[in-house]
């Protein structure tokens, strides 16, 4: 079996594979650390729609960032999940320039 069958999604913001065990409440990224059931993280994450989500019956989450008990959370799919965004990969590139 290729090790790649198992992954469910990738990390909002390492862009790390995750399989079924990684999106645990309490679970971090084996990339980075950060939480996986997150609004980042999951298919109905958008940032175009109200509260940045496509589920309109979800409550609203004001920290997308942060783990949370949306009942609506499912994973994003490989083919739609990707590491960091255009806007974020510029913030980090800014950054990086500064740090010691």
């Amino acid at each position: 079996m290729n090790p790649t069958d198992d992954i469910l999604g990738r990390c909002w913001h390492c862009g790390a594979g995750l399989g079924p065990h990684d999106y645990g409440r309490e679970t971090g990224c084996p990339g980075c650390g950060r939480p996986t059931r997150v609004c980042r993280n999951c298919r109905w994450y958008d940032t175009s729609r109200a509260n940045a989500c496509q589920e309109y019956r979800a409550e609203p989450v004001t920290e997308k960032e942060r783990a949370n008990f949306c009942e609506f959370f499912e994973p994003t799919t490989p083919a739609t999940a990707g590491g960091p965004t255009p806007e974020e990969e510029l913030r980090r590139a800014a950054e990086s320039l500064f740090k010691l």
